[in-house]
């Protein structure tokens, strides 16, 4: 059952081309907005002005009676209709045990908007413009009420409340490990560093914004969703069982190609609810695609995060505790998501890849009259991440410990694994030293000075940084289901995980191969169709080492299946079949049959199988980023001058897959540590960053080159293909090790400074006023 020839070549293990570039670079792509159907009126929203406001009345006759209009609906309707709010986080606690306190979030506004550009009607017109020049007709008086914008501000004794449930504006609580012990080891520590620590608010910007096509079949009942999402199945059993409460059979979502989610793209929004709700209303289709100044104004945002962080340290330089007290802006809902990265995820990785038994992690999720916060790449883990990667290198300044060697004396040893780490998740696999070492020595670390005195020759100064860490992987399911069917000639595998510009055909592809060996040609991959098969979809890096290994066992199985069909046809023992390359022999024989012709032959013409796999945990990859930037002290500018990095990924299915997304993932990493911030005004709420002229995202210019390798040396024993996520592990390294430089070139060159204080976004405007008051 093994084959050999079209493997050796296309197999895993090869940087093949990828099979998704045909059809995207020939326009045969499938993007959500590409699709139309006959007699589809166009949907467009009226959406608050204001950050905070009571609705007094929405008065939409003027809209009603415009050229074209076919519907004006607003959160009342809905509400009247029997359409529920989106489902929130019933997950944590608020301080003295009570349920998470947070206001309901209908898919229009009812009653009161709670942050800018929050959708308050809707129009459905038979052009786009035509609903757009009536959703402005509405009328609606609004009764403007006190915001709060800022953690700062929300937290405040006495702040305007965004929830009356909600006091303080305090949502929800989390607390992890043990207070007292941590608090009585730092005050026995020989140094303890203590920093304010701010994650700020970024906007994920996928290139292809939110797209929704709905319709409705009345003979069947039943609402069909096209969408751009990651997760088909989680935004059908939400929209029809939660929201509009419908049986799950009563509504399909077809996903085709997705230009970049990041995480956005994985809950269900407003916007989906209203166009679904108003196609079967209609019985005609609707179709919305978002604005940019949409998606800035009422897609999910990321991070948001602020810390006081402590770390202790003993004489040896033996971490003895941590403590991460912090407060997430959850924006003015409470989302799913949007808690539990902040409340758990991230607090997962909080000791990464360092030996640490005492912690105390306490997170309050905080209200603000701002725009939800969800996943964003990374999701939890580059928060905690940057935070203790923070705090090393502030101890290693503080104790005069070099900062390799600080870290070199914490980390986790191999003869520990499989490690419990003090959040009670376990690493099946690492080797964190060796890839210490390995990316030390890929930077060349100890030729740094020479290259800081060229930097100095030419005006410049120069600073060196790393992050050493692990990240979670997996989303917390672990099951996939697979359907191969075998006829006409090719190979189709169905899987419930959704490409979004992540190479999963090429890389499925390439598993399927190792177990088919016919030619890539012949392998067909398909996703994003709720009627054919359901599963989680694609977020927290679990696309590979979860549904590829769903893939190859499903592609095994098949074989297998086929295997004893063969056996009957060519009437011998299965045990005397061999199978290579597609074929079916008796061993020593010139007797056989190939695979497509064997499907040929059943009587539906087809072999089909359908399969369900689990891979038994999480995956743990974890890397070392080196870099190096130089800056000009007379305007601040921060300039990329090296990136380096070693990651352990375990197996690597496609080497120039993976160094694309650890690349990618970098250069958001890099735009949070110099450039983005969602910025909104602390007065009113207003958004301040809401368009590309006003936010900053990394361009090719601002991150260089990269020089991104991975170390093979530790493969995964959750997943029997040995593989460990990568979506994310670019993003979470960058930051980190990009503020470690930038603060290296300016304690270097101004002792003095308090470089511990300075926080992201380091635009040149902060560096240089940093350096004019050093």
């Amino acid at each position: 059952m093994t084959a050999h020839t079209h493997s050796a070549r296309f197999g895993s293990g090869k940087s093949v081309r990828r099979v998704e570039d045909v059809d995207l670079m020939t326009g045969r792509d499938r993007f959500a907005d590409n699709f139309s159907l006959p007699g589809q009126g166009y949907l467009a929203f009226l959406r608050s002005p204001h950050a905070h406001a009571r609705i007094v009345a929405i008065d939409a006759a003027a809209a009603r009676s415009m050229p074209g209009v076919v519907a004006v609906v607003t959160g009342a309707d809905l509400v009247q209709a029997g359409v529920r709010p989106l489902v929130q986080s019933a997950d944590f606690k608020r301080p003295g045990g009570k349920p998470t306190a947070g206001p309901p979030q209908h898919a229009l506004a009812v009653d009161a908007a709670r942050f800018a550009g929050e959708a308050v009607a809707a129009v459905v017109a038979e052009t786009r413009d035509q609903a757009r020049d009536a959703a402005e007709a509405i009328d609606v008086r609004y009764e403007p009420l006190p915001v709060v914008a800022t953690i700062a501000d929300a937290i405040v004794k006495g702040a305007p409340l965004v929830w009356s449930e909600a006091t303080g504006n305090i949502a929800c609580v989390a607390k992890h490990g043990n207070a007292e012990a941590a608090a009585l080891a730092l005050a026995a520590a020989a140094h303890v560093v203590t920093l304010d620590i701010a994650n700020q608010r970024v906007v994920p910007a996928p290139i292809e914004p939110r797209a929704t096509l709905a319709s409705y079949d009345a003979s069947s009942g039943r609402i069909t969703l096209r969408v751009s999402c990651q997760t088909p199945t989680g935004v059908r059993d939400e929209l029809a069982g939660e929201v509009l409460k419908l049986p799950s059979d009563k509504l399909r979502v077809v996903v085709g190609d997705v230009g970049g989610g990041f995480g956005m793209k994985t809950a269900l929004y407003a916007e989906d609810v209203v166009a679904a709700w108003l196609a079967r209303h209609l019985a005609r289709p609707v179709k919305w695609t978002a604005d940019r100044i949409e998606e800035f104004l009422s897609a999910t945002h990321g991070r948001d995060l602020a810390s006081r962080a402590s770390i202790g340290l003993d004489e040896d330089g033996k971490i003895c505790a941590l403590s991460v007290h912090s407060h997430a802006n959850l924006g003015a809902y409470a989302t799913p998501a949007g808690v539990i990265i902040q409340l758990l995820i991230g607090p997962w990785v909080s000791t990464s890849i360092y030996h640490i038994e005492t912690i105390d992690v306490r997170i309050e999720g905080v209200l603000t009259n701002t725009t939800p916060t969800g996943p964003y790449r990374g999701a939890g883990r580059p928060e905690a991440i940057y935070t203790i990667e923070r705090l090393l290198d502030a101890a290693a300044r503080k104790s005069g410990i070099d900062r390799v060697e600080l870290r070199r004396r914490n980390m986790i040893r191999p003869v520990q694994m499989p490690y419990r780490n003090a959040m009670a998740k376990t690493y099946d696999t690492g080797q964190f030293e060796r890839v210490l070492d390995l990316g030390l020595a890929h930077a060349d670390w100890d030729g740094f000075e020479t290259r800081a005195a060229d930097s100095k020759r030419r005006g410049l100064l120069r600073g060196r940084g790393l992050a050493t860490f692990v990240e979670w992987t997996g989303a917390d399911v672990f099951e996939e289901q697979v359907t191969v069917t075998v006829a006409d000639g090719a190979i189709e595998i169905f899987s419930a995980t959704q490409p979004m510009g992540t190479s999963l055909s090429t890389t499925f592809t390439q598993l399927a191969v190792d177990v088919f060996g016919v030619p890539p040609e012949r392998i067909r991959l398909a996703y994003g169709d709720t009627d054919r098969g359901t599963g989680f979809g694609s977020a927290g890096s679990r696309s590979l080492f979860v549904g590829g290994s769903a893939v190859h066992v499903a592609s095994e199985r098949t074989v297998k299946k086929a295997h004893e069909l063969a056996a009957e046809h060519l009437e011998a023992a299965v045990s005397d079949i061999e199978y290579r390359d597609g074929v079916f022999r008796i061993a020593g024989t010139d007797r056989a049959i190939g695979l497509f012709d064997l499907a040929a032959k059943q009587p539906d013409a087809r072999i089909v199988f359908v399969s369900n796999s689990r891979v038994a945990d999480a995956t743990w990859p974890n890397g070392c980023h080196v870099c190096e930037v130089e800056i000009d002290p007379e305007t601040g500018a921060v300039g990329m001058a090296s990136y380096r990095s070693v990651n352990d990924v375990g197996r690597v299915i496609n080497p120039m897959v993976v160094a694309g997304q650890l690349e990618g993932g970098a250069t958001q990493g890099i735009g949070q540590a110099l450039m983005e911030q969602m910025v909104y005004d602390r007065e009113s709420g207003q958004p301040l960053t809401a368009t590309f002229l006003d936010y900053a995202l990394p361009r090719a210019s601002s991150v260089g080159r990269f020089d991104m390798i991975t170390d093979e040396a530790t493969p995964s024993t959750n997943n029997h293909l040995g593989v460990k996520g990568v979506g994310e592990l670019g993003t979470i390294g960058a930051a980190p090790a990009v503020v470690s430089a930038v603060l290296d070139a300016l304690a270097r060159a101004y002792p003095g400074m308090a470089v511990d204080t300075l926080q992201m976004p380091l635009t040149p405007e902060r560096i240089w006023r940093a350096i004019s008051r050093a």
